[in-house]
């Protein structure tokens, strides 16, 4: 078996999935999308956030649906360009570099967004079942009580719960959808996730929380 730090043949792919899934990752499409639409720099109003919800802050329905679905596309698309050209194994790695971009974007001086769009697109491309469970349960929580981030909690919490249970008990588990590595993978991205909204979770605990669609002072 060839050394994976000495045979640059089994390392290349390495770095170039980490590096491209990090660069479309970077780009930072709530920020490019509303000072296209004269409506100055997203970082300035609200949580200071470019994510979808703070997009929404704006007022402007249709900028933050695109820059949810746009977060959301960039990690799929790192994932299934990674699995195009190399493996499986190489497009996990993609789209844990995508999802670091949008957290850490070398585009805006690493200082990125809270990466739950983008959480979700990796975790559709990587396991449509488990990523489909995510997405519902952000939507569900979020219907029901009108908090972002604390649907954004729940559905990252759960990631690896949904890709063990497709394993464990799924027909359709298998190695792709449910081996060991996916499932520390989404653990390892819930984590961060849980990280990027310690100052929404204090709030959360004193009932501060702003709602979906109120405009944060």
């Amino acid at each position: 078996m060839p050394d994976p730090l000495g045979d640059i043949s089994y390392t290349w792919p390495f770095y170039a999935a980490a590096v491209i899934g990090y660069l479309i990752g970077s780009i930072p499409f709530g920020l490019v999308l509303t000072k296209m639409a004269g409506l100055g720099d997203v970082r300035k109003i609200g949580s200071g956030n470019i994510g979808a919800t703070n997009v929404l802050r704006t007022g402007n329905k249709g900028l933050a649906l695109a820059t949810l679905l746009l977060d959301g596309g960039k990690g799929a698309l790192a994932v299934i360009l990674a699995n195009s050209f190399f493996t499986q194994d190489y497009a996990v790695l993609a789209g844990g570099g995508a999802f670091l971009g949008h957290l850490f974007p070398i585009w805006l001086k690493f200082k990125g967004g809270k990466g739950v769009a983008t959480f979700i697109g990796v975790m559709l491309a990587i396991s449509w079942p488990a990523g489909l469970g995510v997405a519902l349960t952000w939507l569900l929580t979020a219907l029901i009580f009108r908090i972002s981030s604390l649907s954004a909690l729940v559905a990252a919490a759960l990631a690896p719960v949904y890709i063990y249970i497709l394993q464990t008990f799924s027909p359709i588990g298998g190695t792709y959808y449910g081996d060991t590595q996916r499932i520390e993978f989404a653990a390892m991205m819930a984590l961060l996730i849980f990280i990027r909204h310690r100052e929404n979770i204090g709030r959360l605990l004193k009932g501060e929380e702003p709602r979906i669609g109120k405009k944060k002072s």
